[in-house]
């Protein structure tokens, strides 16, 4: 005993493919911009130069 599809169905159908298409496309979206937000966060930082301590002990040359 097989059952008919009838139009109520179908369009009941087409709202919940649109509404999960469209869910799809939002949550993926969303998902990206977290990734790009946590790997621009975490990208290594350009080294800075190295310390060089200050000496108290010496003094600037007056001599040109």
């Amino acid at each position: 005993m097989g059952t008919s599809l009838t139009p109520e169905f179908w369009g009941q159908f087409a709202v919940l493919l649109v509404l999960a298409a469209s869910l799809a496309g939002i949550l993926t979206a969303a998902f990206d911009s977290l990734a790009v937000r946590l790997l621009r966060r975490r990208s290594p930082k350009a080294p800075e130069a190295p310390h060089r301590p200050i000496r108290k002990d010496h003094r600037a040359s007056v001599h040109c």
